[in-house]
This record gives structure tokens, C-alpha cells and sequence, in this order.
């Protein structure tokens, strides 16, 4: 595939808001994680909330899209300069030849949960709530393109964990087509009640911070987060991140739960791999989607030891987020691309007694520094739906 620069990239989550933030953290072996708080929600977790979001609301011309998970882009879009970035492109491009890819899973559903809670005597929604703004799967797509005075192809990529992942290979094969020249990329989920008990119900919630690739590791820990970035090609821009390549597979194996010998996962790293002509060991670090369940965490790693055998190092950051669902794919490419950019390879929060099955891996369990010039991260969604990122030094 061409490669594709990241003009400028954000990232907001319960770390706080912006690049340095992260990085700050993620040295420090800082994380973001709190007891559950949330509404009423009456759980056992720990969560991962993003400062400040209630604080935020969507005013002027775009308060109908006013919502939790779009107040998360809104923030994002103001962070680390990247709304002036996407401005001066529009300005080399023009506003129709720059796409929006959006990843999320639940949109903005928080605000359906609320107007449910209001339902009139006949049992009708309140007339003042607003589906296609608030929480049908295209309104952050289109609040982030009308926040940024966006005009070319636009949509949402909706396949749970591996969402915001999969956007930078539809931007990637947009550009390729000629269909736009440069996109901007990325995702946003935001907490709501259907994901914190709907995971609780499916015995996936940890009562404690998540604790991947730890013997004890039970479970995962919910959090919300958004994420984006600017794809163009090298010629149009300067930057010291490239997206050399991607691999997607949908294996299908079950509903709920990847295939034991993460046979989906190796065959999107391998392709991602192939796109870039690179191989296995070029890579100096692999970002895990790294859940903290037991499947997942046992699944992923057997499959990077078959990609790479057992010398690369690897980690999972969702202890610091938790588990940002659609987020998580953006999230963590920008989480690549920081280590890319300031040479530190991100520890695992939270990895206290290193599970023995996985230990074959380079499993860093405390962040360190060190060159890194190709990243590959994974974000394996229900279903099967995986994709993996390869990330290099432009």
C-alpha cells in the first residue's frame, strides 16, 4: 500500500486530555482508572471517565448534536492543536477532498438511555430528543465533518472493539482510490449503562483495575475515550509517524470470544505485515488489545508468538484507559504512534505475577525507553472482527 503520514494525531481519555498528558502517564506508570462512579450504576468496576465531559456542552450551531459521546470528539478535535492542523489541509485540499472516517460502537446510546427515562404517559419519546444528532451511528461521523467544515466521503465503522481501527484501512483505500486525498481518522464511546452491565452480564467486568496479561487477570475495565488522526500522503505533509500498512479478518469463531489459537488476530497481523513488505522482525514493539480476560489475553499472545516467536516485546495499555471499546483502536494507534515519536516502549499497568503461559513473550510490565521504528497494534472486536496497524518512523 502507499504510505500514508499522520499529519497530527490527539488523544483524550482517562489519562486526561492530550499527547503529553499520555505520555506523561505512560512514563510515569501512572493510570486513570477509578471506581465506579458513573449515574446510578450500581457495579463493582472501575472505570475509566475522561475529565471534565460534563462540563462541555455543545453550544451554537451544532447544539442539537450535543451528547456525551460527541462532546468526547469535540474535545478531542480542540486538543493538541488538531482541529487548526485539519484547517490548513483544507485549505491545500479543499473541504470536498478530504474524507471523515469514524469508528464507535455504541454512539451516542447514553442519550437514549436518558430519554427513555422520560418517556411520556403514551409511552412516547420526549419530543425534544433528537435520534439522528444525538445517537444514531452517523451523528459523530457528521458532527466531527460539520466541526470541521468537511465535505468529502464520510461514514461510520461500526464492528465493536475493532472500529477505530478499521477507519485507517477505509481511509487508506479511499485515498488509494483517488476518492480523497487526505481523512481524518478515528473514534469516540463514550460510558454508558448498556455497556457497563451489558459486559457485567456477560461475566467480563473485573472488580478491580484490569490486570492484562496478569496471572490473576478476571476481566476487563470499561472506559470512554476519543481519538483522531490526519492520514495524507508524504508528499502533502511532513511528519515523523507513517501508516505503513493494515490487516483485517473476521474469523467468526463465536459470538462473544476469540478462536483459542488467535488464528484471526495472526492472519490480520500478517497481512498488515505484508502491505507494509515488511517482516516479522522488523517490528520492535506489538501494542496487544490486551483485555485483561483470560481468552482474549491467552488467544492474542499465542498468535503474536506464532507471527514473531518470542524475542519482540509487547504490552497491553488499557490498564491505564480501560477497555475504550470503539475507541480503543484509535486510541491505541495514537498510543503507538507516541512511542514511535518519543522512543518509550509503554509498560503494562496493573501486571504484577506475568501469567506463565504467555511468558514465552517479551512482556514489559514497567514502561522503558528505547528506539522504535515499527509498532504494530491490534484491536480484535466481538464477532472476530479484527484489525491490525503497522505504524512506522516516516
Amino acid at each position: 500500500m502507499q504510505t500514508l503520514h499522520l499529519t497530527g494525531y490527539t488523544t483524550i481519555s482517562a489519562l486526561g486530555l492530550g499527547n503529553t498528558t499520555a505520555v506523561d502517564a505512560l512514563r510515569g506508570m501512572r493510570g486513570g482508572l477509578s471506581r465506579c462512579d458513573f449515574e446510578d450504576v450500581d457495579l463493582d468496576t472501575w472505570i475509566g471517565r475522561v475529565p471534565g465531559v460534563d462540563e462541555a456542552p455543545i453550544s451554537g450551531h451544532l447544539a442539537a448534536y450535543d451528547c456525551r459521546n460527541n462532546r468526547l470528539a469535540a474535545m478531542a478535535l480542540d486538543t493538541d492543536g488538531f482541529a487548526t492542523i485539519v484547517a490548513r489541509a483544507r485549505q491545500r485540499h479543499g473541504s470536498a477532498r478530504i474524507g471523515v472516517f469514524m469508528g464507535t460502537s455504541t454512539s451516542g446510546i447514553l442519550e437514549t438511555e436518558h430519554a427513555y427515562r422520560r418517556l411520556d404517559s403514551d409511552g412516547s419519546l420526549p419530543a425534544d430528543y433528537r435520534f439522528r444528532e444525538n445517537h444514531e451511528i452517523f451523528s459523530l461521523t457528521d458532527f466531527v465533518r460539520r466541526r470541521l467544515e468537511l465535505q468529502g466521503p464520510a461514514l461510520t465503522v461500526s464492528t465493536a472493539c475493532s472500529s477505530s481501527a478499521k477507519v485507517f484501512a477505509t481511509a487508506a483505500r479511499h485515498i488509494q482510490a483517488g476518492w480523497c486525498d487526505a481523512a481524518v481518522v478515528g473514534g469516540a464511546d463514550s460510558l454508558c449503562q448498556m455497556t457497563l452491565y451489558g459486559f457485567h452480564s456477560l461475566q467480563l467486568v473485573s472488580a478491580n483495575p484490569c490486570r492484562p496479561l496478569d496471572v490473576q487477570r478476571d476481566g476487563i475495565s470499561i472506559g470512554e475515550a476519543a481519538a483522531f488522526a490526519l492520514l495524507e500522503r508524504p508528499q502533502d505533509a511532513d511528519a515523523g509517524v507513517a501508516l505503513l500498512g493494515y490487516g483485517e479478518s473476521t474469523d467468526g469463531y463465536h459470538l462473544s470470544s476469540p478462536h483459542p489459537e488467535g488464528r484471526g488476530a495472526l492472519e490480520a497481523m500478517r497481512a498488515a505485515l505484508q502491505r507494509a513488505g515488511l517482516d516479522a522482525a522488523a517490528l520492535d514493539y506489538v501494542n496487544l488489545h490486551g483485555t485483561g480476560t483470560p481468552a482474549n489475553d491467552s488467544a492474542e499472545t499465542r498468535a503474536v508468538a506464532a507471527l514473531t516467536g518470542h524475542g519482540v516485546p509487547v504490552s497491553s495499555t488499557k490498564g491505564w484507559t480501560g477497555h475504550t471499546l470503539g475507541a480503543a483502536g484509535a486510541t491505541e494507534a495514537v498510543f503507538s504512534a507516541l512511542a514511535i515519536e518519543h522512543g518509550i516502549l509503554p509498560g503494562t499497568l496493573n501486571l504484577d505475577t506475568p501469567d506463565p503461559v504467555l511468558a514465552p513473550l517479551d512482556l514489559i510490565r514497567s514502561s522503558r525507553s528505547g528506539s522504535v521504528n515499527h509498532v504494530l497494534s491490534n484491536s480484535l472486536g466481538f464477532g472476530g472482527s479484527n484489525c491490525s496497524l503497522l505504524l512506522g518512523a516516516a
